[in-house]
């Protein structure tokens, strides 16, 4: 089979063009992209436009971002500078949900619930959620993940606040200063009853080895404990790089003198000191709880209070806040309670605002957040050098699914890449989420991103496999190609299924610029910048030396109706269809 590369077709003498200006790239437009015109077939068709966030912000108005809980006068200019900003506190939840729709981003801390409501309320336009601070178990991720909204927190600017606050709670429960203080503020001079204990030489079972636990085992190996942590995640040598040993679960509880929590709530974690492992600690432990009020089963804890097993407990956080003024785990004699201070210190408030301020902003501007909680992370390196062909993977993707014939339903695609990259060296979820995109928005009017792409394509029954084609050579480039199957659907364009009967586009770039260089066994050559015509053409004379040739005409703009029928009357022109990228 004959095969030939057609540059941009420039010449209004052998095809006159619209003169409609083109559409900037901005622009995600989520139609039937695919005009196909047999000769059978009347010309016609309807556009419809979607314009998403990243289109809106690229014209005059700037985005808005509802900061819903006070936030830091440093972050909130930094917001200023490229955002709208609109500051409404307390806001009840239905408040909340009628204010989302106006919104492109949204920043809270810990005290508003951003749940499945918010993101169906908001209509498609929030894009990015900030949670001014580390636990995100306010924010629902999976409604996030499926409404394609990007969740990203603060996790490292009050690390050390918090770590202080532990430590602070750690000395202020063995040494009964809340109660004394109180006591002797009541008049009374009681220095018998609070007689305390030391930290010295006691074992420290620090639950959760994340940046706040590591801090805290710092700091109490600084004075004289010995620590040990669980934390089936964390890595052993950077926990012995500190003198810290990693042991189970239950033996942490069995071993500790004092236990300090600092894990995320999680199903796996809600309620984890519960009756049962209160049995397994060591008679009179003592507890510290800096993380979140759920891991702990509060109406257990005031049983292992009143049963001795406990001795005391430090809490700066609660399963409801606030707590009832009656709550008896508040009321016990000796339990040391604080409002939630674990990150209020004049410095970390100004950092967590600074942290979660840069985050939004560049979220919306598109880029990939370091603290993105709900989408894979990419590093700026990797983001830059795959650039190009994360252009090409969204524009294979839209081309395969325009040659798709009407009333066949996609849900197999096989995506190949050629590189000489090695597997660890060469990942491929960002160009995956793109090739869903290009696949799913123009026949539906879903928003596709990196963060809801897997979660959209098996919502709608879309199975994606992808497979590595090593080449020999320099692993320079990381890319030497991308191949685009669709399996067990009709074309409607003959000419782009492969000899295995897929529909199949390949690409690959070229000096910067994606270009698409096979349609089913035809080899073409065009770049990817505008929309495309492919047309099948019988050989002539002189012109092709096979019978058959697909020929890629690269076009601007979108042609007229009259040009295209034009194209159907040329008699060595047996099919074509006009494909808009």
């Amino acid at each position: 089979m004959a095969s030939i590369g057609t540059p941009t077709l420039k010449n209004p003498s052998s095809l006159s063009l619209s003169s409609k200006p083109r559409l900037p790239s901005v622009l995600s437009a989520a139609f039937p992209n695919s005009l196909h015109f047999p000769r059978s077939h009347p010309l016609g068709g309807r556009r419809f436009l979607i314009i998403t966030a990243s289109a809106a912000s690229s014209f005059s108005n700037k985005p808005t971002v509802l900061v819903a809980e006070k936030l830091g006068e440093a972050g909130l200019e930094l917001l200023k500078e490229f955002t709208n900003v609109d500051c409404s506190y307390n806001l009840s939840p239905e408040e909340l949900c009628t204010k989302i729709s106006l919104c492109d981003a949204l920043i809270v801390r810990s005290g508003t619930k951003v749940n499945r409501e918010v993101f169906e309320a908001s209509g498609g336009r929030l894009k990015v959620v900030g949670r001014a601070g580390v636990g995100i178990d306010n924010v629902d991720l999976s409604a996030a993940t499926e409404h394609g909204c990007l969740v990203v927190n603060a996790p490292t600017a009050n690390t050390v606040a918090a770590a202080e606050h532990g430590i602070a709670l750690l000395a202020a429960m063995a040494r009964n200063v809340a109660q004394a203080d109180a006591s002797v503020k009541a008049g009374k001079w009681q220095r018998n009853k609070y007689v305390g204990v030391s930290l010295v030489g006691k074992t420290l079972a620090v639950m959760g080895f994340g940046k706040v636990g590591s801090e805290v085992a710092r700091r109490a190996k600084g004075l004289g404990m010995h620590v040990i942590a669980h934390d089936p995640y964390a890595p052993a040598d950077r926990a012995r790089a500190i003198g810290v040993e990693l042991v189970s679960f239950d033996e942490a509880l069995a071993t500790a003198d004092f236990i300090s929590l600092h894990m995320p709530l999680t199903p796996a974690t809600n309620k984890m000191l519960n009756d049962e492992t209160f049995a397994k600690m060591k008679k009179g432990v003592r507890i510290v709880n800096v993380a979140r009020g759920g891991v702990i089963d509060e109406e257990a804890l005031v049983r292992a209070l009143d049963d001795g097993i406990v001795a005391q407990a430090a809490l700066d956080v609660f399963s409801q806040e606030p707590p009832k003024p009656d709550s008896k785990l508040v009321q016990h004699e000796r339990v040391t309670v604080t409002p939630h201070l674990g990150a209020s210190t004049m410095e970390a408030q100004e950092g967590v605002a600074i942290e979660i301020a840069e985050a939004v902003v560049g979220a919306l501007k598109g880029e990939l957040a370091a603290t993105a909680v709900n989408a894979p992370m990419v590093p700026a390196e990797v983001l830059t050098e795959l650039k190009p062909y994360v252009e090409l993977a969204e524009k294979l993707g839209r081309l395969a699914v325009q040659l798709v014939a009407g009333g066949s339903g996609v849900k197999t695609v096989k995506v190949s890449y050629a590189t000489s990259r090695a597997p660890d060296d060469f990942d491929t979820r960002l160009l995956r989420a793109m090739i869903t995109k290009g696949i799913i928005e123009p026949i539906s009017s879903v928003f596709v991103n990196l963060v809801n792409a897997d979660f959209t394509a098996k919502q709608r029954g879309l199975r994606i496999t992808e497979e590595r084609v090593h080449l020999d050579g320099s692993p320079e480039s990381p890319l030497e190609s991308i191949q685009v199957q669709i399996a067990n659907v009709e074309s409607k364009f003959a000419s782009a299924m492969s000899e295995s009967g897929e529909i199949r586009v390949e690409g690959r770039v070229k000096d910067g610029v994606p270009h698409l260089t096979k349609v089913g066994s035809f080899e073409v050559d065009v770049s990817l910048e505008g929309s495309i015509i492919l047309c099948r053409q019988v050989d002539q004379p002189g012109l092709l030396p096979r019978k058959h040739a697909v020929m890629a005409i690269g076009v601007d703009d979108q042609p007229s109706m009259e040009s295209l029928k034009r194209i159907g009357e040329v008699p060595a022109i047996e099919e074509f269809v006009f494909l808009k990228l």
